[in-house]
């Protein structure tokens, strides 16, 4: 981690810079109100459909060029877990109403907070900032809109617009090239050992942060960090090491 000053700062943006995870929770919460009002379900029932929607939501592969779009995939996951869960006919529209209560209310509900808002400022002023985020180009880029990021990045690379995502070497160069540094000039920050981590590692990064909210041991086998902080707001410590 010894060598040249720090010019620029990758973040990842899910469970990084804004709280996905709960926005999930909340959203996942007020879809299972419609779907035991509309179907007249128990608890458990709601909760199995909802468990089977999580589960294809995390299994997902999505392949642009089938002609659907990821908004036509996950009303097609909701309908599944409905089918699977109860026997007999749902509203042919339910599945559709479930899925835009989800994704309408997860985006209502994320934000950037002020703390961070403050720090991305502040770091602005002295480094090259980069979002680098995986997933489907249009819900990132859903998500980008809906908490007004923009305007703090020099650059914003969605994985999902790329031939290749997090930890591929490819899409770190190509982050590189935009921001005109090399390797050893960044530092990334992100939740995820195995793509944030591990692609900082590989690609040879000065150093690598995880924030781990729960705070809990590294699992067998995975990368080891340079940095483990619970919040991206204790990343100033990090770099004031570093310089």
């Amino acid at each position: 981690m010894d060598g040249k000053a720090v010019k620029a700062i990758l973040f990842d943006l899910d469970n990084t810079l804004i709280e996905t995870s709960r926005a999930g929770g909340i959203a996942i919460t007020k879809t299972s109100e419609l779907l035991k009002t509309t179907l007249v379900l128990d608890d458990n029932t709601v909760g199995s459909i909802c468990d089977k929607f999580k589960q294809k939501l995390f299994q997902e592969s999505f392949d642009p060029s089938a002609g659907r779009t990821i908004d036509d995939v996950r009303v097609g996951h909701w309908e599944e877990s409905i089918r699977e869960a109860v026997d007999g006919c749902s509203p042919p529209a339910l599945a559709a109403q479930c899925y835009y209560l989800w994704k309408n209310s997860r985006l209502e509900v994320l934000s950037l907070s002020t703390e961070i808002c403050d720090l991305l400022r502040q770091l602005r002023g002295r480094y090259k900032l980069l979002l680098l985020t995986n997933g489907e180009a249009q819900t990132q880029r859903e998500k980008v809109k809906a908490v007004g990021c923009e305007d703090f990045f020099d650059a914003i690379v969605v994985g999902g617009e790329h031939a290749e995502q997090k930890p591929f070497l490819s899409i770190f160069a190509l982050c590189f090239d935009m921001l005109e540094v090399e390797a050893q000039d960044c530092v990334i920050v992100g939740d995820s050992l195995d793509t944030d981590i591990q692609g900082g590692f590989d690609a040879k990064l000065r150093a690598t942060v995880w924030i781990s909210s729960a705070g809990g041991a590294l699992p067998d086998g995975s990368v080891t960090p340079d940095y483990t902080v619970p919040t991206v707001l204790d990343l100033p410590h990090i770099l004031q090491q570093l310089k």
